[in-house]
C-alpha cells in the first residue's frame, strides 16, 4: 500500500484483450494520450496523500492550540486512514458500476471541498469529523487508478503508469509533510493544511482536464451477494490472511513513528523547529528507493526472505531511534523507512499473485488492512508516549515488527508442510 507508503497495490479488473487481428487501441508510451494520462494520475497521487497526512507534521501545533496529548491529536491522522480503510472495499464496488474516471473526480471534489474547510475547524471534535470524511472520500482513488490503468493501457506500459502513479504518492505524501512544516513554522497549522487544500484543489482540476476518458471500461452490476461471496473467499485463504496481517503490522510500525517523531524532535535535547521538523520526512525518498528494489530483494531471498529482511532493518532502525544523538535518531529513521516500504511492497504483490479471482477485492482488503494499522499505529503510538516518552512507541513498534517476523515464520513452516504432503 505500493512503492510507496501509501498506493502501490493493484485495484481493478483485468485488462481486455484484443481480438487476434485486431490492433491494440489501449495507450503505450509515446502514443496519444499516454502522457496526458500519466500526468493526470501523477497529479491524482499528489492531491490523494498530502491531503491523507496533511496535519501529520503538525501534531505539536495542534495539541498547543487545542490544548491536548499526542494520543488526541493523533486522532486527525487515525481519522483520515481510519476512513479510507473503511471505504476502500466500497468504493472499488461503485467503481465497477459507475466507471473508474468517475468515482476518482468525485472522490478528489468531495476531498478538496473538505480540505478547504479543516483550516476553520473550531475545536478538535470538528477536525477529527472532517479528516474522517475526507479519508473516507480519498478511499475512492486507490480503489479506482490502477483498475483504470489496467483496463486503458498496454500490459508492457502497464507497470511503468503504474510507478508515475505511485511516485505521485510518495511525491504528496513527502510534500505535504514537507510544505505543511515550513508554513506552519511562519503563519501557524491552520494557513499550512490551507495551503495544501489549495495545491490539491489544482491538482484535482488539472486531473479531471487531462485525464482522458475510458474506452475500454465495461461496467458492471453492483451485486452485494457476489461481492461478500468474494471477500469471505479471501478471508479464507490462510495465506492472504498472513499477508494482510503483515501489511497492518508494517503499517502499525510507520504511523505510530511519523505521528510520534515531531513531538520527540520538539522537546529536549533535540529542540528543533517546526520547519526542520516537517524536512525530516524527506527520508520518504530512501523508501521510494527500496520500494523498487523489492523485487531484487525477493529473487535473492525468496518472498518469506525478504520480509525477514524488511523486519530485521525496520527493528534495527528502532533500536537506533532510542538515541540522544540526532545523527542515530535520523539514521534510525531511514533504516525504519527502508524497512517499512520493502517490506510493504513484498506483502502487496503478493497479494495480487495470490489472488486467483477477485484481485481487486484482494488488493481492496490488503488496502483496509494497511491503512488500519495506519490508524492503530498512529493512536496506540501516541498512547505509547504520552504514558512511556519515545521508548514506548519504539515497544510498540518492536513488538508489530515481532509479529511480522512471527507471521513469516508460520508461512514458513506451512509451505514445508505443503511440500512435505506433495512428495509424499
Amino acid at each position: 500500500m505500493p512503492a510507496s507508503t501509501e498506493a502501490s497495490t493493484r485495484v481493478g479488473a483485468v485488462s481486455p484483450v484484443s481480438a487476434p487481428d485486431a490492433p491494440d487501441s489501449r495507450m503505450a508510451p509515446g502514443g496519444p494520450g499516454y502522457r496526458r494520462m500519466s500526468f493526470a494520475l501523477f497529479l491524482a497521487g499528489v492531491a490523494t496523500f498530502a491531503l491523507l497526512y496533511s496535519t501529520q507534521a503538525l501534531l505539536p501545533l495542534i495539541s498547543g492550540e487545542f490544548g491536548v496529548a499526542a494520543s488526541e491529536a493523533s486522532w486527525t491522522v487515525a481519522a483520515a486512514t481510519g476512513g479510507l480503510a473503511l471505504f476502500v472495499l466500497p468504493m472499488s464496488a461503485l467503481s465497477e458500476r459507475f466507471g473508474r474516471r468517475t468515482v476518482m473526480t468525485a472522490s478528489l471534489a468531495v476531498a478538496v471541498t473538505v480540505g478547504l474547510l479543516v483550516p476553520f475547524a473550531p475545536s478538535l471534535p470538528a477536525l477529527v469529523a472532517l479528516r474522517a470524511v475526507q479519508g473516507a472520500a480519498l478511499a475512492g482513488l486507490p480503489a479506482s487508478a490502477t483498475a483504470y490503468l489496467a483496463e486503458e493501457v498496454r500490459p508492457k506500459a502497464l507497470v511503468t503508469a503504474i510507478g508515475l502513479f505511485v511516485a505521485g504518492n510518495s511525491v504528496g505524501g513527502m510534500s505535504g509533510r514537507v510544505i505543511t512544516g515550513w508554513v506552519a513554522q511562519e503563519w501557524g497549522w491552520r494557513v499550512a493544511v490551507g495551503v495544501i487544500g489549495a495545491l490539491a484543489v489544482a491538482c484535482a482540476v488539472a486531473f479531471r482536464l487531462l485525464l482522458p476518458a475510458p474506452k475500454h471500461f465495461t461496467a458492471g452490476s453492483l451485486r452485494p451477494r457476489v461481492l461478500l461471496g468474494t471477500v469471505r473467499a479471501h478471508l479464507s485463504n490462510p495465506l492472504l490472511c498472513r499477508l494482510y496481517a503483515i501489511g497492518a503490522l508494517f503499517m502499525t510500525v510507520f504511523g505510530g513513528v511519523y505521528t510520534v517523531i515531531g513531538y520527540r524532535l520538539t522537546e529536549a535535547p533535540f529542540s528543533l523547529p517546526q520547519g526542520i521538523i516537517g524536512s525530516i520526512f524527506l527520508v520518504y525518498l530512501v523508501g521510494t528507493v527500496s520500494a523498487s528494489t523489492a523485487g531484487r530483494l525477493v529473487g535473492r531471498l525468496g518472498r518469506r526472505g525478504a520480509l525477514y529482511a524488511a523486519g530485521g532493518t525496520t527493528a534495527t532502525g528502532l533500536v537506533l531511534s532510542l538515541a540522544g544523538s540526532l545523527p542515530l535518531v535520523l539514521l534510525g529513521l531511514v533504516l525504519i523507512t527502508g524497512g517499512f516500504f520493502a517490506g510493504h511492497a513484498v506483502a502487496s504483490s503478493a497479494v495480487s499473485k495470490t489472488a486467483t479471482h477477485g484481485r481487486a477485492q484482494a488488493s481492496a482488503l490488503y488496502q483496509s488492512a494497511y491503512y488500519i494499522g495506519s490508524s492503530a499505529g498512529s493512536t496506540v503510538g501516541a498512547l505509547a508516549f504520552h504514558a512511556g516518552g519515545w521508548a514506548g512507541t519504539v515497544t510498540v513498534g518492536l513488538l508489530a515488527v515481532l509479529g511480522v517476523v512471527s507471521i513469516t515464520v508460520l508461512g514458513t513452516r506451512a509451505a514445508r508442510a505443503e511440500q512435505r504432503l506433495a512428495t509424499a
